[in-house]
């Protein structure tokens, strides 16, 4: 074929953009391995703080309430098999141990399978408490299956070394290295459409997220009180969600790329400071680490690499590229691209079963109000407190600390989600699970004599909205004889400060 060809010149432009596009650093691999090891490790501990109350028979998620809420026996899980607290336990280890293994860069392949088994499985046991740094953990361990992750700076390479094994690769590009890259133009364009709505473009959004009755920290909720700030960031960060993946994927070059992997790098430390929303800025911050340019190592004394360009098996490649065309189909049908019908049932099982689902619609809809939740309890002595606050004295509106001052984000994350009517069925379970983890705790003059989790909202300053308020769990459950606290359960009113019949 004649190379000076126009259709020869643009194939071959073409394929250059591709293997610059998905080439990485086998040392940026490693980096991203180690960091990705420390979350996993930092995951499954910060889970075995809600061990007794969401992995046990007796906790907030039932199994049948909770397979009945899933209604897809392709979104599998290892705490089905056995709903007991030992072997939640054991599942929550084995991940610790295979994120030990994984930043370690011992036996790595391994530990990437049995960590995306393990986050794949707490997700489905606790979906009502996950958020979508969760759901990214797993996809980040998903494509890990398919990357040489333990070729530098690792054990596995030591002992490579010490048997006189073939020297690693300089770079990776294969069907993995180009999921990667996918994976952050998906989350981060996704983001950016949801994004695209009047809250957003009027500036407002970032000031209601920032509350510490929505999403914010103590820091952020001092960034939202300050407009001439906010307001600019709003729109900056709705402008860089939208620009960034298209310049990731048109302008590979490695100067672009260190551009942007520092840009977004301060983006997270800075969502780290002013929300809280768990591991997900650590979970962002780790997801571009893979694309820094082989220069910055060279830059901090690295020697640069000799070795090839690795790629994947054939059967891996086909593997990952199917896994690659399903998260590409859930992200096309969430946006609609198949004008709103259901996908055919071995699709659809296919991306649950990988837990490849693409929602990213992260912080799309930011309504101009307040809401919280509180617990009120009337103990034994007749004393009055919030359950869900440590029992401290009860405040019935705005608590301090928002959302921050529950035990943790997947509390937040939750009782976030709570009132709405898919999840109202864990309600009274909740009910139940807090009293009782109270009761086992507590003397009897301080054990739980009645209990209700109700849930507010209202406009922010200037929107004079009233004050909602709706009864979403209760507990003692209804008795024989047809009474008991359910009588008032999701009850919803609206309070009037200045109507002294209210309660």
């Amino acid at each position: 074929m004649d190379q000076s060809h126009p259709e020869s010149r643009f194939g071959q432009a073409v394929v250059g953009w591709l293997r610059d596009g998905c080439t990485l650093d086998i040392r940026s691999l490693a980096a991203f391995r180690i960091c990705l090891g420390l979350i996993l490790v930092a995951d499954c501990l910060l889970h075995g703080r809600d061990l007794v109350l969401m992995f046990t028979p007796d906790g907030i998620f039932p199994l049948e309430l909770l397979r009945a809420f899933h209604d897809d026996s392709a979104k599998w899980s290892l705490l089905f098999f056995i709903d007991a607290a030992w072997w939640g336990g054991a599942v929550l280890a084995a991940g610790g141990i295979a994120g030990v293994l994984l930043a370690c860069g011992c036996l790595t392949r391994a530990a990437s399978v049995v960590g995306w088994v393990v986050v794949a499985s707490v997700i489905r046991r606790t979906t009502p408490a996950t958020h979508s740094g969760d759901l990214w953990l797993a996809c980040l361990l998903f494509w890990s299956m398919f990357l040489p992750l333990g070729s530098v700076w690792s054990i596995d390479a030591w002992r490579r070394g010490s048997r006189g094994g073939s020297t690693p690769p300089a770079a990776v590009c294969s069907v993995a290295t180009l999921a990667i890259v996918l994976q952050l133009v998906a989350i981060y364009f996704g983001a950016g459409l949801a994004k695209c709505n009047a809250t957003w473009f009027s500036g407002e959004a970032m000031s209601h997220a920032l509350s510490i009755h929505d999403h914010g920290s103590r820091f952020g909720m001092l960034l939202a009180n300050v407009p001439w700030i906010v307001r600019p960031l709003t729109w900056t960060v709705l402008a860089v969600e939208l620009a960034a993946p298209l310049i990731l994927v048109a302008c590979p070059r490695p100067a672009v790329r260190l551009v942007l992997v520092a840009a977004f790098l301060m983006f997270h430390a800075a969502i780290w400071l002013t929300m809280s929303i768990g591991l997900f800025a650590p979970i962002g911050m780790t997801a571009w680490l893979p694309l820094v340019p082989a220069g910055v190592w060279q830059a901090f004394g690295s020697a640069p690499r000799t070795g090839g360009v690795a790629g994947l098996g054939r059967m891996a490649t086909w593997a990952c590229g199917c896994a690659v065309a399903l998260a590409a189909t859930s992200f096309t049908h969430y946006w609609g691209l198949f004008g709103g019908a259901r996908l055919p049932r071995p699709l659809s099982a296919a991306i649950a079963a990988c837990c490849l689902e693409q929602e990213w619609s992260m912080f799309g809809a930011v309504p101009p109000q307040e809401q919280w939740i509180y617990g009120r309890a009337t103990l034994a002595d007749g004393s009055v407190v919030d359950l869900l606050r440590g029992g401290r004295p009860l405040e019935r509106e705005r608590p301090v600390g928002g959302f921050g001052s529950l035990a943790s984000n997947r509390w937040h994350k939750f009782f976030w989600v709570l009132p709405r009517p898919g999840i109202r069925v864990f309600g009274n379970p909740t009910a139940a699970a807090l009293a009782r983890d109270w009761n086992t705790r507590h003397e009897p003059a301080k054990h739980v004599a009645s209990l209700e989790l109700r849930f507010a909202q209202q406009g922010v300053a200037g929107t004079d909205a009233p004050l909602q308020e709706m009864l979403v769990a209760a507990w003692p459950p209804r008795n024989d004889a047809g009474g008991g606290n359910l009588d008032r359960l999701l009850e919803t009113v609206t309070i009037d400060r200045d109507d002294p019949s209210q309660p």
